[in-house]
């Protein structure tokens, strides 16, 4: 075993862009919304409005696709000062259906590396979001078997990570976190004294994104795919 890792006894998994495809959706909606949108304003004006918007919204819906609706529709009466037509707001609420339908994709590697790690770890998903939809997600993919404990989280800072792992009876230096989010899913851990792996997915939100100074001479490592985890805890 990897001397780095020889303490560890319990690996945390994110579960969106970690486990399954989330954000790319999200794209196609904002390109949608953008789309329904035009007649009002330019697409760059209408990423950012809609943007802003989320995020005055946050501390009220939280995360998750029916937060992302109420914030496109709210969105939708501003750019067009309150003239946008019932048919509409009936398309950016198929929108949010559409999304909260889509199939379960797992990404590469995902199922064996859980298989795998199992018999030697103890396994946790660590997400965040609308509860109901999470719930919904893990029950399609399948992946609920190899979990011990499944935690949807408000939020992903150290506090809440703290307050989980107390729960949980579990002390930081014998966990590690792996995540495709530098802000939620690494540099929390980090902080914490816990162990993180970084897996990036190809795209980020940006609410999500961090820079060089927020990451410099931060104790994490990167992997290109979940597939390779066994390979550095080995």
């Amino acid at each position: 075993m990897n001397v780095e890792y020889q303490h560890i006894k319990v690996i945390g998994f994110d579960a969106d862009d970690t486990l399954w495809v989330n954000e790319t959706y999200f794209r196609d909606a904002e390109l949608e919304f953008a789309k329904l949108m035009a007649p009002y304003e330019t697409a760059n004006k209408i990423d950012q409005e809609l943007f802003k918007k989320e995020m005055d919204n946050l501390s009220l819906y939280g995360y998750g696709v029916k937060g992302f609706v109420l914030s496109m529709v709210e969105s939708a009466i501003e750019l067009s000062n309150g003239s946008v037509s019932n048919d509409t707001i009936e398309k950016i609420l198929a929108i949010g259906k559409d999304m909260l339908n889509k199939p379960v994709e797992l990404l590469d590697g995902v199922e064996e590396t859980l298989k795998n790690l199992s018999l030697d770890y103890r396994l946790i998903l660590v997400t965040k979001g609308d509860l109901l939809d999470q719930e919904r997600k893990l029950e399609k993919s399948n992946l609920s078997s190899y979990f011990h404990h499944i935690e949807v989280l408000s939020d992903k800072k150290e506090i809440n990570y703290s307050k989980l792992l107390n729960h949980l009876d579990i002390n930081p230096s014998e966990f590690l976190m792996v995540g495709n989010s530098l802000k939620s899913d690494i540099l929390p851990l980090v902080n914490l004294k816990a162990k993180a792996v970084h897996v990036p997915f190809h795209t980020t939100w940006l609410h999500e994104q961090v820079n060089d100074q927020d990451t410099k001479q931060k104790d994490y490592k990167t992997i290109s795919s979940l597939s390779d985890l066994k390979t550095i805890l080995n």
